[in-house]
């Protein structure tokens, strides 16, 4: 990899400044699971996390670098909604004005809260506008600074730090190392971060990237080796996976450190869904189910191991959810 690009010490930086400021969230098992997989499975629920997402760590030590020019003349994201929130509220914690572009069609529970956490929303149709586009003309105009969703050496240092958590509690708690790490993957900032975290801490684990089915481009990158785009018309009701491709600094970075990828239909994360709610009692929105509807499903093969899965967010509509528990 790239020396530009972040290392495992970016990451414990990271945790340093988030000490204090995000939730460490904790690391569950599920009986049922583990008979289902024939495996040990660690579940850590960010869906716990402020702001109802793993964003907010990349999206802090993101903003609390900033210096006081930079803090005065605000930041600029653009995000389907968990972004937008962590964002948000790293924003109304540090005192700087956020604005996000945010599609208009966004579940309304993400846009509703990204709101009351203070932030500016700017929309745009995902269908025949270009967010960066408009991300950047604002940046611009503003004098912003703009804090892209996952390619971003200072957000995937931040997002690293879901792993980092894992690695010491499947040890402390259970006195175990982690044979393989899933994490659901959209534009590859988590997932990416999360491996550079264990190259230190638990270097002998696999990582996976989970997608939805028609958007697994980071799973077919790395069979090809280079980025490849999602289909034109592709669907999904994982709202917060829907990246086009893979971003360039993650993607540099998961195709040297990830050992593969899985993909998950739309009805294996609603049983997913259901699953969380049923055994271990936690809202979970499409996109952050898809780790766990990799392992529930078979998708992702674990007999005799000890597997990490990451439910990476809870902001879902109640329409959605609803026919998830139906």
């Amino acid at each position: 990899m790239s020396s530009q690009l972040p290392q495992f010490e970016d990451v414990a930086a990271a945790a340093a400044r988030l000490k204090g400021q995000s939730q460490t969230t904790p690391l569950l098992i599920a009986p049922l699971l583990d008979e289902i997989a024939g495996a040990r499975v660690l579940i850590k629920a960010e869906t716990l996390q402020i702001a109802g997402a793993f964003k907010f760590r990349g999206a802090y030590n993101r903003l609390v670098q900033l210096d006081a020019a930079e803090r005065r003349n605000g930041v600029v994201a653009w995000s389907s909604g968990n972004h937008a929130q962590g964002v948000a509220a790293a924003g109304r914690r540090l005192g700087i004005r956020s604005t996000i572009v945010m599609p208009s069609d966004a579940p309304a529970i993400k846009v509703e809260n990204t709101r009351r956490l203070g932030a500016d929303i700017v929309f745009y149709n995902r269908h025949t506008e270009n967010r960066e586009e408009i991300g950047r003309r604002l940046t611009e105009e503003r004098g912003a600074t703009l804090v892209p969703s996952y390619d971003d050496p200072h957000i995937i240092a931040g997002q690293g730090t879901v792993a980092l958590e894992m690695a010491a509690q499947a040890y402390e708690q259970h006195g175990v190392r982690l044979d393989d790490l899933l994490v659901p993957c959209g534009g590859g900032g988590l997932v990416a971060g999360c491996a550079l975290a264990l190259t230190g801490a638990s270097p002998g684990t696999r990582v996976y990237c989970v997608e939805p089915a028609d958007y697994d481009d980071t799973a077919r990158s790395l069979a090809s080796g280079q980025r490849e785009v999602v289909r034109a018309g592709a669907m999904s009701l994982c709202d917060a996976l829907l990246a086009p491709t893979p971003g360039k600094l993650t993607f540099e970075i998961n195709r040297a450190l990830l050992s593969g990828g899985r993909a998950v239909t739309d009805a294996q994360v609603m049983e997913a869904m259901a699953f969380a709610w049923r055994e271990l009692k936690l809202v979970v929105e499409p996109g952050g189910a898809v780790a766990l509807a990799a392992v529930l499903s078979g998708a992702f093969r674990c007999e005799g191991r000890t597997v990490g899965v990451v439910l990476s967010g809870g902001n879902v509509d109640s329409e959605v959810y609803l026919r998830a528990m139906r």
